[in-house]
């Protein structure tokens, strides 16, 4: 289990005796968690390292109210002396002596007309079950995770969810891309007819892309279409794959090949569960973050070219900055091109894309993180446009340095010239049987080119991958 950073919580409002908050905290707290009170006049605080929803379950059962939105983390090695007011209920709710920190819950919507959909943004909002109840119409709720999420998140919003009269399925899968198939897709289907799942039994996909693609697409084909909902835990699901409908399973083939375009019901992306995935996977997270800057928003560029060092260091405001922005730009491109139609809009969200999937693929499901083959899959497509005439060197310099600094790599594999025409073959944006490549004309200014020659691919594979 990935080691969770310390963070304070603001629990509740009742002043508790010393004897009740020790009493409290022995009664309550799972067994992974390391847990200390700190009392004020006016309020509880827990100094902590158990995630967001295990510090929701243990006020649940504590049968302690919580102020809605008042959720506070901070690391204690820039510790902040503690609030000299409490948190002020009603509809002006504040927390001050924070140093100008305020808590707040960010929405945005994809506008799809009757299928629009919002995204709550920011920390603890997981453990609001009012963002959750309207998307549930039925006493029945399947949750699909996987064996890494489930230990950390699943059991606290369970009791949350059976709170409200939700009867909950847990569904459990075992955790990597390399389980993204049609087998492990099969265990979806069999847990859902087993339980006799209907209709309007929701399908929430706690987790990462992967936990996300697969949910989705079982939601869209289980009885022609059930509702779905995601909870994204990864930075990379919060920023792009849980946002836009993509859903579907991996073929041996080649990535993502079988799925289905079918959009949630609402996404609920809490920067908190960030606290406890591993440096890995944060950096492969902010791969897709960088993507947005240099597709369609310079001045987002500029600013991770100034603020990666924040995001690398969990820096919740930093974090809850970079999910919204990008999850804006996701939600513009897809209310304009849902499913990539001959505008080409959304395709342009796949840069680096055809490399990263072949570079995948290539390695194995699961050896390179999606978001690691993406970052030198992007610098691939920066060489290639260079040497088309289109980008500056100046620009490819840039790229280059905002991925080293975010600590990803910048060199693709060494699978040979012909294996990576062969996989790129594959891509689902080959038309005519020729590739299709999105390029850059300069940081925040891509498209879609349909007649790279086939010399200077081959060139760029060359120079730009090395053994592995």
């Amino acid at each position: 289990m990935p080691v969770i950073p310390a963070q304070r919580v603001l629990l509740g409002l009742q002043p508790l005796s010393v004897n009740s908050t020790r009493s409290l905290l022995r009664s309550g707290l799972p067994a992974f968690g390391t847990t200390t009170a700190v009392q004020t006049p006016s309020s509880l605080w827990l100094e902590t390292n158990l995630p967001t929803l295990a510090v929701y379950s243990l006020r649940v059962q504590a049968g302690i109210k919580l102020i809605k939105n008042a959720f506070y983390f901070e690391p204690l090695d820039s510790r902040r002396s503690l609030p000299s007011k409490s948190v002020v209920g009603g509809e002006n709710d504040e927390i001050n002596g924070l140093s100008g920190i305020e808590i707040y819950m960010q929405t945005l919507t994809v506008g799809l007309s009757e299928r629009s959909y919002p995204i709550h943004i920011g920390a603890g909002v997981l453990a609001q079950a009012e963002l959750l109840l309207p998307h549930l119409p039925h006493k029945q709720v399947v949750i699909v995770t996987n064996t890494t999420v489930a230990p950390l998140y699943l059991d606290a919003l369970r009791l949350m969810l059976q709170a409200h009269g939700k009867e909950t399925i847990p569904i459990i899968l075992p955790d990597g891309e390399e389980y993204k198939n049609a087998e492990t897709l099969g265990h979806i289907y069999d847990a859902l007819l087993q339980n006799h799942c209907e209709r309007k039994t929701p399908l929430i996909a706690l987790g990462g892309g992967v936990i996300g693609d697969m949910t989705g697409y079982a939601a869209a084909t289980y009885l022609r279409g059930v509702p779905f909902i995601q909870i994204p835990t990864t930075l990379l699901a919060q920023v792009d794959s849980s946002v836009g409908g993509k859903t579907g399973i991996n073929h041996p083939l080649g990535k993502n090949m079988i799925g289905a375009f079918y959009q949630p019901q609402v996404v609920i992306a809490d920067s908190a569960t960030l606290n406890t995935l591993p440096d890995r996977e944060l950096r492969a997270g902010i791969a897709e973050v960088i993507k947005y800057g240099l597709i369609r928003d310079a001045e987002f560029f500029v600013w991770l070219e100034n603020n990666i060092h924040k995001l690398l260091a969990r820096d919740v405001i930093a974090l809850d900055y970079a999910i919204r922005r990008s999850c804006e730009n996701k939600a513009d491109v897809v209310a304009a091109d849902e499913r990539e139609g001959a505008a080409g809009i959304r395709a342009t969200l796949n840069l680096g894309h055809t490399f990263g999937h072949a570079i995948e693929n290539g390695m194995g499901y699961g050896v390179w993180l999606h978001g690691e083959a993406v970052a030198a899959g992007t610098i691939l497509a920066a060489h290639l446009s260079a040497c088309l005439g289109l980008l500056n060197q100046a620009d490819v310099e840039r790229i280059t340095q905002i991925f080293q600094q975010a600590e990803l790599p910048i060199t693709a594999p060494n699978l040979g010239v012909e294996k990576y025409l062969q996989l790129m073959g594959l891509d689902k944006k080959v038309e005519g049987g020729k590739m299709s490549f999105v390029l850059l004309k300069s940081i925040g200014h891509a498209y879609i080119n349909k007649n790279v020659p086939d010399e200077l691919l081959r060139q760029v594979l060359v120079e730009g991958t090395v053994g592995v």
